[in-house]
């Protein structure tokens, strides 16, 4: 006789109780040591190679250092595009790594790129500074806090920062402390050029008097008998002022320095990129969580902190929060929790209204158990709590139960049929059990393709088959053991309770013989009898589904729900520090009081610190701000969003403008893309305007532009080389002259106690902001006079490239515009492909023409997913097969897989969700819960064939005793799927399983009984 685990279970009831009780603690336990986090970890395939080249244009940096590089990355063969940009004096090569590759390998691929961009480093320029690597791009600053103090100089905020910075660094699971802002303190000396030429006072001269008086050089030591006795001379410098008497001999005189230069301490000038918090300058602490770590622990352990921190600080100094990620999730979390006990609320009522009380009771017992389980498993497989998992876990709800379900009601039903208490328990093992298992393991399978995604959109939603298949195989097991001994505790004797309600005997009835199942017996009876009307009507409504599919708008992923908005304003290229300031200002003043709003920061000169996991870093530059509003509620997000919309265009008519939600998913950027590349920067610019003017043609686009457009200023020093060599000028030392006028040059170090503090010296603020002067100034000579730059050089005024972006190795201009009303990318860019024919006609050999964008990161994370189709249909064919065990049955219950496209399209235009990456997930998922049925009851069939049945009878029959719990678990499932609909980012995925399991479980019941018909060609009167 054959093993049957479910009689096992009733004959050791206390092993099965005791593993009841052990896996429910083990998962509580297990739940409250997940770790919680926003996003489920993910890798940023990319690293970036930065080099200086100070004096170079932006030309020379690509050809020199930009090609080189680039050439030698795509060496390894392992990218999926290198993008750079050449900036004067600056190189930044990005690799971004293939999407494919596994996250495990990209750390040897990290060596590898270090050691071959290091072998080609003495081929690149002399006097380069670098190259530097960075490939930290994924760390998450999830808490920022803002240090001001209105009164108190950087000095002073950077100070207490530093005793923050170290106090926050001992505190549990925090990972790194950086600070964001800082302005290096200098100390200035600003001789005039006019008095140093006036005077005869060299620079070179006083620079070197200067180094050498400051310097930290060995002056020995004596080694007597008894000790080592060290000598120290004095004379280095103390203070400012020792620096500004410091005498410098000319010639027979000397002079003091603060004589013929001011001397004063400062800071770093131009600034560096700065941070600002609520209109006033701030110094950023940004705090990151150690790999593993509880996001909600850690900002519990940070709010502590936090309190002391403030209370220990002087008066008008402030420490503020800027970015509280541990709030965030504890929102986040919180809601889908509510949305998981709404579900299981929602489960559980649809089990007892539809079961019965007792009945309901056993499924209701079985699903915390259920949970527990994958509780236990997600902790020991290192899956956390995140936006994926819990939604995944609510999906999953709705499928747990099935088996539940199916095996109580086949107990029930087998008792109400008189069967003993015992046999009716386990006479599940024995009929439904494998097929069961089969459903579920098909169920699961659905998911397959989610797991197998080679890209990082698979890797941000690998979590939803991981959680569903242990779900629903823990749930089989639940299945199997729990339910046939909790059925057996609680269910009454049901064939007694129908004697006594309907009369009749106790040993036992026909459950199916009510009215309610005549009039389905009729449904099905006539369906059967018109196979050919109810497949071709099945048919049409699935070739109208595909024709309407065309209607349902489509998406990549939706934007957050947090409350973040983000602001970037671009100055034209080349702007300075400066300028890009005195626009932040203009908007702070816009900000400040606007209703709606919590608090707002900006950063100066570069994009904000990565606080939220899938951000669209932006990158350091000059003429680029970026401000992060945070307002009090979704409704206010949206307001502030609209009057910023309207506002910023016509307070800020000359800047480029950009209001954005926080993303989720992998980083796109602008949604709308269009790349130009080619090998020649002019060509390249013409034709991408020429597709800048099509794209602005599409009514639903703005903010349409270059990525690089305007040339900067420059003036070109036109050096007379004989007169120059006459004169003993040299362009080196004039270039040399000019830099330390006009920026200042490094003389000395200033120490005080642990700070370093460089000594610049440097032109006056006149000589340095008024260009009318530069063709006066005086300039040194060998033989130690000067002469006027105006005698050796011609000034011409110009423009050149003040950036060079290249993709590939070929100069790319990108084509970028942003969508402010409901249209989606994928709708928009479709309308815009064919206005751009006429560009790609007239494209020269070897010029390419590309989408980006959001369309471009959809297709990838789409491929990934469809290279995966193979595999589910491969591993859905090889269980069909061993548990049908015919060619034919496995192919007819394959064919029914995609049917629930007619309810995916029906309920997606109906309630007008997108069909997005996350719903794709749901659709092809759908079909693995769509053959669960088709299998279950196709096997239902040929066992009452088996059993002596007629063929239409055992048609009829089967789909009858399948009729409720086929309903029941897609009710359960469908049901469990509202609080999710609610979603902003499982909503379009709910209702997609929705609509699509509606449909699906009618047409089990009514198409596949008359495809199994037609199939096997059964007819009515053929006899056993």
């Amino acid at each position: 006789m054959s093993f049957n685990l479910s009689e096992w279970a009733l004959r050791n009831r206390q092993i099965v109780l005791f593993l009841m009780l052990l896996l429910a603690i083990v998962g509580a336990i297990s739940y409250t040591k997940l770790g919680q986090s926003e996003d489920p970890p993910f890798t940023f395939k990319a690293m970036v190679v930065r080099t200086n080249w100070p004096g170079a244009s932006a030309e020379e940096v690509s050809r020199q250092i930009t090609e080189r590089i680039e050439k030698k990355l795509m060496e390894t063969g392992e990218f999926e595009k290198i993008i750079s940009f050449s900036r004067p004096g600056e190189s930044q090569v990005t690799f971004l790594a293939r999407d494919s590759m596994n996250s495990r390998e990209i750390p040897e691929l990290w060596y590898q790129i270090r050691k071959k961009v290091s072998d080609i480093r003495y081929t690149l320029p002399q006097g380069i500074q670098g190259p530097f690597f960075n490939d930290e791009f994924g760390t998450t600053y999830g808490n920022i806090y803002a240090l001001t103090g209105e009164g108190f100089d950087y000095a002073t905020l950077k100070d207490y920062a530093d005793r923050i910075q170290l106090q926050l660094q001992r505190v549990k699971d925090v990972g790194k402390v950086d600070l964001l802002g800082l302005q290096d303190e200098k100390i200035w000396i600003e001789l005039s050029n006019v008095k140093a030429a006036t005077l005869g006072l060299p620079l070179a001269a006083v620079q070197k008097a200067l180094e050498d008086q400051n310097t930290v050089a060995a002056s020995g030591f004596f080694e007597t008998p008894s000790d080592r006795i060290q000598l120290r001379v004095t004379g280095r410098f103390e203070s400012v002022d020792e620096i500004k008497a410091f005498p410098i001999r000319v010639g027979d005189r000397t002079f003091r320095i603060s004589d013929v230069a001011e001397v004063h301490r400062g800071f770093s000038d131009p600034p560096a990129p700065r941070m600002r918090f609520m209109g006033q300058d701030a110094i950023g602490l940004t705090v990151s969580m150690k790999p593993g770590g509880d996001i909600l622990v850690l900002g519990t352990a940070l709010e502590k902190e936090f309190a002391r921190m403030q209370q220990s600080l002087p008066a008008g100094m402030q420490l503020s929060k800027v970015s509280d990620q541990p709030a965030a999730v504890k929102t986040g979390v919180g809601e889908f929790v509510q949305v998981l006990v709404e579900a299981l609320a929602i489960v559980m009522l649809v089990c007892f209204f539809s079961l019965g009380l007792r009945i309901g009771l056993v499924v209701a017992l079985v699903i915390p158990l259920v949970l527990a389980m994958t509780f236990t498993a997600m902790y020991y497989f290192g899956i956390g709590l995140h936006k994926i998992s819990l939604g995944a876990l609510v999906l999953a709800l709705g499928l747990l139960v099935d088996d539940a379900i199916i095996a109580i009601e086949m107990m029930a039903i087998k008792m109400e049929q008189g069967y003993s208490r015992f046999k009716a328990a386990s006479f599940a093992w024995t009929s439904t059990a494998f097929p069961m298992l089969t459903g579920t393991l098909i169920t699961a399978a659905g998911f397959l393709p989610i797991a197998t995604a080679q890209s990082g959109t698979g890797e941000y939603t690998r979590s939803i088959f991981q959680v569903v298949a242990i779900a629903l195989l823990v749930s089989w097991i639940a299945a199997v053991i729990f339910v046939p001994y909790i059925g057996e505790k609680l269910l009454p004797d049901l064939a007694k309770l129908h004697a006594a309600k309907h009369g009749g005997s106790d040993k036992g009835h026909d459950p199916y013989a009510t009215p309610f199942y005549l009039r389905v017996r009729g449904a099905i009876e006539w369906c059967v009898g018109h196979r050919k009307t109810v497949i071709v009507l099945t048919i049409a409504l699935f070739a109208g589904s595909i024709f309407m599919f065309k209607f349902v708008p489509q998406q990549f992923f939706p934007s957050s729900g947090r409350l973040e908005l983000m602001v970037d304003l671009k100055l034209s290229e080349g702007a300075s520090l400066k300028a890009t300031e005195e626009q932040v200002r203009h908007l702070e003043a816009l900000l400040k009081d606007h209703p709606g709003i919590d608090n707002y920061v900006a950063y100066v000169g570069t994009g904000s610190p990565r606080f939220y996991l899938p951000l669209d870093q932006q990158l350091p530059a000059a003429s680029f701000a970026q401000f992060v509003v945070l307002n009090k509620t979704i409704e206010d997000r949206e307001a502030v969003r609209k009057w910023l919309i309207e506002t910023l265009a016509s307070e800020f008519p000359t800047l480029r403008t950009r209001i954005t939600r926080l993303e989720n998913g992998p980083p796109v950027g602008y949604p709308v893309q269009f790349r130009v590349s080619g090998e020649h920067i002019d060509e390249v610019r013409t034709l991408a305007r020429e597709v800048a003017d099509r794209v602005r043609e599409n009514p639903h686009v703005t903010n349409v532009h270059l990525d690089w457009e305007e040339p900067s200023k420059v003036v070109y020093l036109s050096i007379d080389q004989e007169r120059a060599r006459a004169l003993g000028v040299t362009s080196a030392s004039l270039s040399t002259f000019l830099q330390s006028a006009l920026s200042g040059n490094t003389v000395s170090q200033y120490r005080e106690d642990n700070e370093l503090i460089e000594i610049l010296l440097r032109g006056t603020v006149r000589e340095r902001q008024q260009l009318a002067l530069l063709p006066s100034l005086s300039v040194p000579t060998d033989n130690g006079k000067s002469v006027a730059l105006s005698q050796i050089a011609t000034l011409k005024y110009g423009f050149e490239e003040g950036i060079i972006w290249h993709r590939d190795r070929l100069p790319t201009v990108t084509v970028r515009a942003d969508i402010y009303g409901k249209e989606q990318p994928a709708s928009i860019v479709k309308q815009i492909l064919p206005t751009l024919d006429g560009v790609r006609a007239k494209l020269p050999d070897g010029y390419l023409l590309g989408v980006g964008g959001t369309v471009e990161d959809s297709a990838k994370g789409q491929n990934s997913v469809n290279a995966g189709i193979p595999l589910f249909i491969v591993v859905v064919l090889g269980l069909l097969m061993l548990q049908l065990k015919s060619f034919s049955r496995s192919a007819m219950v394959f064919l029914t897989a995609p049917l629930g496209l007619i309810g995916v399209t029906l309920f997606l235009l109906v309630f007008n969700q997108p069909f997005g990456f996350v719903a794709m997930l749901g659709t092809i998922a759908l079909s693995g819960m769509i053959m669960r049925n088709s299998v279950i009851l196709v096997d239902q069939i040929e066992q009452d064939i088996s059993a002596g049945h007629d063929r239409w009878h055992a048609i009829i029959d089967a789909t009858v005793r399948r009729f409720r719990p086929i309903v029941l678990t897609a009710l359960a499932a469908v049901l469990a799927m509202i609080p999710l609909s609610r979603s902003t980012f499982f909503g379009p995925m709910a209702v997609a399983i929705m609509g699509g399991l509606i449909v699906a479980t009618a047409l089990t019941l009514l198409f596949l009984p008359a495809l199994y018909a037609a199939w096997f060609r059964v007819k009515k009167e053929e006899k056993v």
